[in-house]
C-alpha cells in the first residue's frame, strides 16, 4: 500500500508540472524553455556543457528551491540526473547554495 501512495504522489507531483509547463508558469523562477535548455546537460551518459541560455536561466533561479528536486524521484522519470544537475551552477560559474 505505500509503494501506491508514494506513485500517487509521484503522480501528482509530475502533473503539477506539466499543468505548469502547459499554462507557461515558471518553476523555480525559471521558465520552461530555461528548464528544457538544461536538460541536456543533466542528462547521462554524455551531458555536453551547458549552454549560455541554460546558465542565464540558471542565474536567475531561485536555487534552493531547485534544490528541493535533488531527492525527488521527479527528475529520474524526466530522464535528469540529480547528480548532474547539481553541478550546473558551478559549470556556470554561478554561486552554489551550500544547503543543496
Amino acid at each position: 500500500m505505500e509503494s501506491y501512495q508514494k506513485k500517487i504522489a509521484i503522480l501528482c507531483v509530475f502533473l503539477v508540472i506539466i499543468i505548469g509547463v502547459a499554462n507557461g508558469q515558471m518553476i523555480c523562477n525559471m521558465s520552461v524553455a530555461g528548464l528544457m535548455a538544461c536538460k541536456p546537460s543533466a542528462t547521462p551518459p554524455n551531458p555536453p556543457e551547458p549552454s549560455a541560455m541554460c546558465c542565464s536561466a540558471l542565474s536567475h533561479a531561485n536555487m534552493t528551491c531547485l534544490c528541493n528536486f535533488k531527492n525527488s524521484k521527479v527528475l529520474p522519470s524526466l530522464g535528469i540526473d540529480p547528480k548532474l544537475a547539481i553541478q550546473l551552477p558551478q559549470k556556470c560559474k554561478l554561486p552554489h547554495p551550500e544547503t543543496c
